[in-house]
């Protein structure tokens, strides 16, 4: 497990609720790595009501870890690459550049890079109602 941390720690944090001290605001949030595997988007509350994001870059082979949503459902935007969703060790979903993969609450699953480049994506995560 490479970065399961940073994405499984922001569907864990969102299973406590929290109001925002301060009002929401409209951003526009950079999302260049710089070289980086991971880059924070957007943290949740005070931030957002409960939306977490972040950019991702797997080297070829890497996979960010199995992990859980729990209550929160994600959305996983390819923006370079090939690779796959593996969802609950029964079904492997393709992904590839311009595609989005939407993986529901309480689904176990690990994304990982299946082709010989850098697999690019930005997950968002909120909680379920």
């Amino acid at each position: 497990m490479i970065f399961g941390q940073n994405e499984a720690q922001a569907n864990e944090s969102m299973n406590t609720s929290q109001p925002p001290i301060t009002p929401l605001q409209a951003k526009i949030i950079k999302a260049d790595m710089h070289g980086q595997d991971y880059v924070r988007l957007l943290g949740g509350p005070p931030e957002t009501c409960s939306l977490r994001s972040g950019a991702v870059a797997l080297q070829a082979g890497q996979s960010i870890g199995r992990h859980n949503t729990h209550a929160n459902e994600e959305v996983i935007i390819v923006l370079e690459g090939e690779g796959a969703l593996l969802l609950n060790e029964a079904q492997e979903l393709p992904l590839k550049a311009g595609e989005v993969a939407y993986c529901p609450p309480e689904t176990e699953h690990d994304v990982k890079n299946k082709g010989s480049g850098v697999l690019h994506y930005i997950y968002v995560v909120a909680k379920a109602p």
